[in-house]
């Protein structure tokens, strides 16, 4: 159960106590591993539209060609390691560029075979949706300074909707596989055809990312009985229930349009996937909702963990599985 809070130590949370918290860290790099199934590479290997995805059955590409023009299509099945749902489609235009190129490839002072664009529009795993991530660059040829030697392209995050606004960042997409397919094959099959599994590594760093509200007391979390700060005079027990306010926590639903406070009734609830970590181990979320009359200011109920020992505990927030940095408070 979601409770409003009377106060927060002293500190009153009213319509204006979220500007007397300290103020934001600038967001990091927080990586997102996306695991795909089903990837498919459509090539426009002849120049028929009235035939494409006409064909039923497995069809063999006869390859794009120099210059020729492919697109992916896959399912998003987890996110960082959590199960979740979603699209990726990757337009690509073959360059087979090089400082040494064949009869029919472009000369170039890099080595790359293709440029091309990125989506990955991501669900919970109830087919809600969270955001979208945008990406472009070029594949193949060498890794970019600071990733590894392994990875084969250059792709930057160019943009982001949802929890992910205004993100940037880059892409690996290392050892990656898809099946390859004709323009002809009908891609309504795609699943029942099968297509290969990938994996992709995206560094982003959002516009905004979570953080624990932080009070003149300290960390701003309340045991939940009382709402009283979380403090070495009144430590937390193991199996508490306790909130924690935060901002960044992104949309919620019922939607708020950006800037404007969130409404009492009914509580917004944050859109996207929460979790609370203490000492590193997942604990129960029992609701996380954008709190009454505040702007980017947010609630989360969780339960502390029952195995958790005595002494300082390590409390963090994640959402959309962007991390805020941790803080501490004392169990009993």
């Amino acid at each position: 159960m979601i409770r409003k809070a009377n106060a927060i130590g002293t500190l009153v949370l009213s319509l204006t106590a979220w500007s007397n918290l300290a103020p934001c860290q600038a967001p990091a790099a927080a990586t997102i591993t996306i695991d795909l199934e089903n990837v498919v590479v459509y090539q426009v290997d002849f120049y028929d539209p009235s035939k494409y995805g006409k064909t039923p059955a497995v069809t063999p590409s006869a390859g794009a060609g120099s210059l020729g023009v492919t697109t992916e299509i896959g399912d998003i099945v987890a996110v960082n390691g959590q199960p979740a749902k979603g699209t990726y489609v990757a337009r690509n235009r073959v360059l087979s560029a090089s400082p040494t190129p064949a009869a029919g490839q472009a000369i170039a002072d890099v080595t790359r075979t293709g440029f091309r664009e990125q989506i990955f529009e991501i669900l919970k795993s109830d087919g809600t949706a969270v955001g979208t991530i945008v990406g472009s660059g070029f594949s193949g040829g060498a890794a970019p300074p600071g990733q590894p030697a392994a990875e084969h392209g250059n792709w930057v995050i160019v943009g982001g909707t949802g929890a992910f606004l205004g993100a940037r960042g880059q892409e690996e997409g290392a050892g990656n596989a898809a099946r390859t397919a004709s323009i002809a094959e009908d891609p309504a099959n795609r699943r029942q055809n099968g297509g290969l599994p990938s994996r992709y590594f995206l560094h982003v760093i959002p516009m905004t990312a979570p953080q624990i509200a932080i009070t003149p007391n300290g960390p701003a979390i309340v045991h939940s009985g009382d709402f009283t700060v979380v403090s070495a005079t009144r430590p937390a027990i193991a199996g508490e229930v306790l909130s924690l306010f935060a901002t960044g926590l992104g949309p919620v639903v019922p939607a708020v349009d950006p800037g404007q406070p969130f409404p009492a009734n009914p509580l917004p609830i944050v859109n996207s996937p929460v979790q609370v970590l203490v000492n590193g181990n997942s604990a129960e979320v029992l609701g996380a909702v954008g709190y009454p009359g505040s702007v980017d200011g947010y609630q989360v109920n969780f339960r502390v963990p029952p195995d958790t020992p005595k002494g300082t505990a390590s409390i963090q927030v994640t959402a959309a599985w962007i991390a805020a940095p941790p803080v501490s408070i004392a169990v009993q």
